[in-house]
């Protein structure tokens, strides 16, 4: 799993939708997932921490968990089947965990209100995401490219620290 962070919310040019944006810590990759209108602005409130005179439906959540003492660890967008994505909120009550199903959405506007950290799966960014920075995607293959081109048997020998008598 990937540790990402909220880059931001975006309109969709063609399709007029909002969009918000995941990007990895090296900000070389970032994941657009599709997403209403309401959980935009939920986001967006988070985000800016603007505070409802009545608690909106992920604030509502959030004084939930807390009046029970719960935590929520950590947000998992966990898979992505026929162009949607599949979240879980992974809660604590003391020794007792639990993973509850939630659109990526609804759980990316609760963590960002309970400063929790969201986890994306592996495969779900080499399936979903988009380059961000194109140049230092390039020059890391060439610079890997380069060393496999240098790379001699012996050098895996040595960097894998067998000897000739081992298997």
């Amino acid at each position: 799993m990937i540790e990402m962070k909220v880059a931001g919310i975006a309109i969709d040019a063609v399709t007029r939708s909002p969009i918000v944006l995941l990007k990895d810590a090296s900000e070389r990759r970032a994941l657009p997932i599709y997403i209403g209108q309401d959980q935009a602005k939920a986001i967006i409130s988070a985000m800016e921490r603007q505070a409802p005179p009545r608690p909106l439906t992920h604030d509502l959540l959030v004084n939930i968990l807390e009046s029970w003492g719960m935590t929520l660890e950590r947000v998992i967008i966990h898979s992505l089947q026929d162009n949607t994505f599949y979240a879980l909120l992974s809660v604590r009550l003391g020794e007792v965990k639990k993973e509850i199903d939630a659109r990526p959405s609804d759980a990316i506007a609760i963590a960002i209100r309970t400063n929790t950290p969201i986890w994306v799966m592996e495969e779900v960014i080499a399936d979903a995401s988009i380059p961000v920075d194109r140049d230092a995607d390039e020059a890391e293959r060439r610079a890997f490219r380069e060393f496999i081109s240098k790379l001699r048997p012996e050098d895996i020998i040595q960097r894998g620290r067998f000897s000739s008598g081992e298997a």
